[in-house]
């Protein structure tokens, strides 16, 4: 059972930092003092449809929410851990009216605005706030990803969404890289080899 969310709590998560083509994409949320909803839990272990169902009901429920992608160009010139934190600054900065506190998703988190944090791991399967904010993340990027299908179908991006993935890595093996990969990632496994 997840703890509810508290008053004006705004939870904030990252999706798809660990993909080798697309943005990082971060949601904040403040749910209704108490809310509760039977299938809401880390996007992790969430079924993609009940995701999918789950995204306009939060949305509607909520005080106020924002999601904002940080790209592929953006990610190789902060880096990863980075473009994660400002993602998520962006997205609280998105919100109609600023929270009482910040519970984040992880270990790492700048300040933001004075505002007080708490970095929880595993929080987006302990709070509320952060669990439906890793649904939002997770939706918002999952969609983008399927945009980016169309223009470049060959890495099957509507499937594997940009994860490292043997189908991914054997597309770039044959096709090359697009201006969607990261390029400060290690895009295969052979790239770490060195010739003696």
């Amino acid at each position: 059972m997840l703890i509810r969310s508290l008053y004006n709590e705004v939870g904030t998560d990252e999706a798809g930092r660990g993909c080798l083509a697309g943005p990082v994409t971060a949601a904040a949320i403040i749910l209704p003092e108490g809310f509760y909803h039977k299938h809401l839990n880390d996007s992790k272990i969430v079924s993609e449809k009940r995701r999918n169902l789950l995204r306009p009901i939060l949305e509607q429920e909520s005080l106020t929410f924002g999601v904002f992608h940080i790209s592929p160009q953006e990610i190789d010139n902060i880096n990863i851990l980075n473009a994660s934190i400002l993602a998520m600054h962006k997205s609280i900065a998105q919100l109609s009216k600023l929270p009482s506190c910040i519970m984040v998703d992880g270990n790492r988190f700048k300040p933001f605005e004075q505002i007080p944090h708490k970095c929880i791991i595993r929080g987006d399967s302990t709070y509320t706030s952060i669990a439906a904010a890793s649904v939002l993340a997770k939706t918002h990027r999952d969609a983008y990803m399927e945009k980016l299908h169309e223009e470049f179908p060959m890495y099957n991006w509507i499937k594997n969404k940009g994860y490292p993935t043997k189908e991914h890595r054997e597309a770039i093996r044959k096709y090359g890289i697009t201006k969607y990969h990261r390029k400060s990632f290690r895009q295969l496994p052979e790239q770490l080899k060195i010739e003696v």
